[in-house]
């Protein structure tokens, strides 16, 4: 039974399995040994009670039933014991279930804090390249699988061992003719058991995949809804997911019908065995065996006592064939969390930190090197690729002063977006064809040697695709800095222009907003995500199509607060609106990951290049 088991988890699984096993101990050692420990009394406790059948017919009913006047107070006490055996064993019983109700939910919950605290520490990339439906599906449903086979299938498990090897022990000891029936019984189960297991693995990992691919379906219509509707895309959007629906009801259903099917084949073997050891043992009593000795004759208390036993040799078989469905579900789930849990966090080996808007050099528990953080970032001879095999950005340099304002513009795929990831290091720098991946400095310090945590501190961004959060409209402003008490932020507020729709609200800067802030305009939204920038004050602020979503003439309002931002601050943007970066110190073009032009913007339209055509109307350049 072990060696077929064994074989229907690969290695692969098992160490899956062996890991969570692992998890569950370290946190819940003692409990679970004492779970152990009662599911052993119990089967013990379980085991006592049919074995007292045979004490019963043998040494009771049928002496009682050859004597004139039979005594029962003997059978009234042994009765009794059975009784506080068999009550000890109920309350084993309901002790290790209450108790693997804790274990699992208590492991659910260090397993969903501990993703949610390494999806925190995880690098951009590692989201760029999975979709938001499968991580919450790994959130919500392999996390229950493994719930699931912890409060059920650990304990189901064990409990049929235990019986297993005792009610194996006790057959021996009965009968061994009857008991070689029941091995030729279990081998049989035991074999139909693997196939249809390694049958339906497969089908349980695709059933895992089609679930994350409907939940992630279901996430992206849902984040889409308004493009769908305005395409008039409701009935492609109904037959993709019928497509993925099918797809998942199909190997759902494959999966189910050949777990439905373990039981009652392995009952009806049961049922087989039942029927053979009444026949073999009736014999055997009888002496129908010429090979069977006489002090190997058995009485009838003990065929009724091993036909029990049989039941409860045969029944655990069933369970654990039963459970390995859930214990294969699971270890699908669980390699697909522990895969999350074993992606590789952002690494940080930064040494400079930011301390009183100064960057300090932190040596050990030493600090030095103290200088004041000025807002200069220089690029030198930069290239980059999101993967080794495609570059997108080619010998970029780019030398600004502090408080200088400096705006990329060019068509799409240009490169503009690139840069800004480099100088908050969501991406770092990679090696050219060359061998040399070039440098961005930040105060004369490469930004590598800089701490992310305060690199980050140290800016501001204003990304293109406004992002609130369930929290007031306070609360979202306090988002750029933590700290900031209330006046700061309605300072920040009306310093941006946001102030005036703010105060329209139902309560204010205490309305609550949900669902990303669906009861606000993409304007609103998005002169709130201003704000936030402002309030956090820092050094360097950076707008990624800041005004995308804004028509003119509130940006015309925004714009004055985004001159009171700027003032002091060296100021990266991205427009695509040429009207907005006429004023910059520098204006750099970019076009297929290379700077063609830089200057500002007289010295541009005097080139008469690329830039001139951009803003000149030329807008088939223009992405």
């Amino acid at each position: 039974m072990g060696e077929n088991l064994s074989a229907t988890l690969d290695a692969s699984k098992k160490s899956t399995l062996l890991r969570l096993f692992r998890l569950v101990m370290k946190h819940y050692r003692w409990m679970v040994l004492t779970v152990f420990v009662c599911i052993a009394v119990s089967s013990v406790t379980s085991l006592a009670s049919t074995l007292f059948t045979r004490t019963l017919i043998d040494d009771y009913i049928v002496p009682l039933t050859q004597v004139a006047n039979p005594e029962y107070s003997s059978l009234l006490q042994a009765l009794f014991k059975l009784g506080l055996i068999l009550l000890l064993g109920v309350i084993c019983s309901y002790t290790y279930n209450r108790l693997m109700i804790y274990v699992s939910q208590g492991t659910q919950l260090r397993l969903r804090k501990q993703l949610f605290e390494h999806m925190e520490r995880l690098p951009l990339s590692y989201f760029d390249s999975h979709s938001h439906g499968e991580m919450m599906s790994t959130y919500t449903n392999d996390v229950d699988s493994l719930r699931q086979v912890i409060s059920t299938s650990m304990a189901q498990v064990f409990n049929s061992l235990i019986t297993i090897v005792v009610t194996f022990t006790s057959m021996v000891v009965l009968s061994v003719p009857l008991t070689l029936v029941s091995i030729f019984i279990a081998i049989l189960m035991s074999i139909s058991t693997t196939k249809l297991g390694t049958w339906s693995r497969g089908y349980f990992r695709t059933q895992q995949e089609s679930l994350a691919a409907v939940n992630g379906f279901i996430e992206e219509m849902m984040t889409g809804q308004k493009v769908v509707k305005t395409f008039c895309h409701e009935e492609q959007a109904i037959r993709d997911f019928e497509r993925i629906n099918e797809q998942l009801r199909s190997s759902a259903c494959n999966a189910n019908k050949i777990a439905s099917i373990v039981m009652p084949v392995n009952g009806n073997l049961g049922n087989l065995g039942y029927v053979l050891i009444a026949v073999v043992g009736a014999a055997v009593a009888l002496g129908q065996f010429s090979f069977v000795n006489s002090h190997l004759s058995i009485s009838l208390g003990t065929i009724v006592a091993f036909l029990q036993l049989n039941k409860s040799f045969t029944q655990p078989i069933s369970h654990v064939s039963q459970q390995i469905n859930s214990v294969l579900n699971a270890s699908v789930g669980a390699e697909r969390v522990f895969r999350l849990l074993d992606a590789d966090p952002e690494v940080d080996e930064g040494s400079w930190v930011m301390v009183d808007g100064c960057w300090v050099l932190k040596d050990g528990e030493n600090s030095n090197s103290h200088h004041p953080i000025q807002g200069d970032v220089d690029f030198q001879h930069v290239d980059f690729g999101y993967v080794p095999e495609k570059q997108v950005l080619f010998d970029i340099n780019i030398n600004t002063s502090p408080g200088q304002k400096i705006a990329f513009v060019g068509g799409t795929g240009a490169g503009k977006t690139t840069i800004i990831n480099l100088i908050n290091r969501f991406y770092d720098v990679t090696a050219s064809n060359q061998g040399d991946k070039g440098h961005i400095l930040y105060d004369g310090i490469p930004i590598n040697d800089i701490r992310k945590e305060s690199l980050r501190r140290s800016m501001s961004i204003v990304l293109q695709e406004t992002h609130l959060f369930t929290a007031t409209v306070l609360d979202n402003i306090r988002y750029g800095r933590l700290d900031a008490t209330d006046e700061e932020c309605r300072e920040a507020a009306r310093l941006v222009g946001a102030d005036d729709f703010i105060l329209r609200l139902a309560k204010g800067y205490d309305t609550m907003l949900s669902g990303d802030g669906g009861n606000l305009s993409q304007g609103e939204r998005q002169l709130l995500a201003i704000a936030r920038a402002a309030v956090a004050n820092p050094p360097v602020l950076i707008l990624d199509e800041a005004t995308s979503s804004i028509d003119t003439h509130t940006e015309q309002l925004v714009q004055r607060g985004m001159d009171s931002i700027m003032r002091g601050r060296t100021t990266f943007v991205i427009a695509h609106r040429l009207s907005t970066v006429r004023n910059a110190d520098q204006i750099i073009v970019l076009d297929h990951g290379r700077i063609i032009e830089h200057g500002s913007h007289d010295e541009l339209l005097r080139q008469r290049g690329k830039y001139y055509q951009l803003y000149t109307g030329d807008t088939s350049l223009l992405a």
